[in-house]
């Protein structure tokens, strides 16, 4: 089956998980939040889900709307207030969190709080929200963009909100990945077979290394069979493809 944009950024981010670790998805993370429940569904191994609505190993009877639906908090064992779990964040206790951003730059550092000057922006974002206290201190944090684009992936950015431990970028185009550490560089890991490495440079604003970078794999059946459970209607997959 081809990769869509939905089904490339959603996979990819599931493949960010590891065995056994503690792994959480934040607000307005609709995408990693199916990611999760995803990798609960296709991987053989355990891992512990915590989102950001506070639910620990939920057991959602629905498919949530959206990472604030109260469904994804259901038949969790243990509900975390947010001090909870920026609390075990600050103490290490977090192995991988996801985070949005509206612009990332090559070294990993993220801007959720204004487009332009800061004094006179064009665009006024939400802001850090936990950002600048879970990016430095979680193990790995992966972020992810539904566009693909120089305006989005850029080479300085408008205002540095957080930096970190910032380890991967999904796109519908291409995963990235970068050690966490401080100067190191995005460099290009996998990407879509439906496009090129020169069409991926031509559309990211800053410079990476593409050497031994290989085309995505397919999807496992498990995967593709937990994606089609998980939206059923197709109405996230009709928010990301178009």
């Amino acid at each position: 089956m081809d990769w869509t944009p939905f089904s490339f950024i959603v996979t990819h981010l599931a493949r960010q998980i590891r065995p056994g670790e503690i792994t959480f998805s934040g607000v307005n993370s609709t995408l990693p939040m199916l990611a999760c429940l995803l990798a609960k569904r296709a991987f053989d191994f355990d891992f512990t889900y915590i989102n950001v609505a506070g639910g620990v190993e939920p057991q959602p009877v629905n498919v949530p709307l959206s990472s604030s639906d109260p469904a994804i908090v259901h038949g969790s064992p243990a509900i975390f207030a947010n001090q909870d779990f920026y609390d075990l964040c600050a103490r290490g206790g977090l192995d991988l969190v996801y985070l949005g951003c509206a612009q990332i730059d090559a070294e990993g550092r993220t801007n959720v709080s204004a487009i332009g000057s800061w004094e006179n922006p064009t665009v006024r974002l939400p802001g850090g929200g936990g950002a600048a206290v879970m990016l430095p201190t979680a193990k790995r944090v992966v972020t992810w963009r539904t566009d693909h684009t120089p305006r989005a992936l850029v080479d300085k950015l408008d205002f540095i909100t957080a930096s970190g431990n910032m380890t991967a970028l999904v796109t519908p185009m291409a995963v990235f990945l970068r050690e966490a550490q401080a100067g190191s560089r995005f460099r290009l890991e996998v990407f879509n077979p439906q496009t090129t490495v020169e069409d991926i440079v031509a559309r990211t604003g800053f410079h990476f290394s593409h050497e031994g970078a290989a085309p995505a794999m397919p999807m496992t059946a498990g995967e593709q069979q937990a994606l089609e459970m998980l939206d059923a209607g197709g109405r996230f997959s009709a928010a990301v493809n178009g």
